[in-house]
């Protein structure tokens, strides 16, 4: 299942991307509209900026903004950053692959099989989805 970190963060770059003017927005303001912990959603925007997604400006007017056009933003990105790999079992991750201490032949394995096709239909979904797809779809699916 998706964690409540990663559908928070998905919520509050989506919120930022909805945004006419690039202008920063405070934390508060993204909390209130999205109904996200106000200390919560500071962790995860600051993951966000750790990790290149988000800028941020302090003192009056500050708040987060994002760094990179909504169109750039890939899901994989996101969701790697919060979440971490995408796969559902780490033999069949692309980025953080490691044996299962339990298979003695990944080849032979059925449950290989089926997560080698879990993950490739989900990264399909992932890297043709940015987070302007999602500002331009989320009016017409809420």
């Amino acid at each position: 299942m998706l964690s409540k970190k990663t559908k928070y963060g998905i919520k509050a770059l989506t919120y930022l991307a909805k945004q006419e003017e690039k202008m920063p927005v405070a934390i508060a303001t993204i909390s209130k509209s999205e109904n996200i912990s106000l200390k919560f959603l500071e962790s995860i925007l600051l993951t966000l900026r750790k990790n290149g997604l988000l800028g941020s400006k302090k003192g009056k007017g500050g708040g987060y903004y994002l760094l990179k056009e909504p169109n750039e933003i890939l899901m994989t990105s996101i969701y790697r950053i919060l979440e971490g790999p995408i796969s559902m079992v780490p033999c069949v991750s692309l980025n953080f692959y490691e044996k299962c201490d339990d298979c003695p032949d990944e080849n032979a394995c059925a449950v290989h099989k089926l997560m080698i096709q879990v993950r490739d239909n989900t990264l399909q979904i992932f890297r043709n989805t940015t987070l302007a797809d999602l500002t331009s779809h989320s009016s017409n699916q809420e």
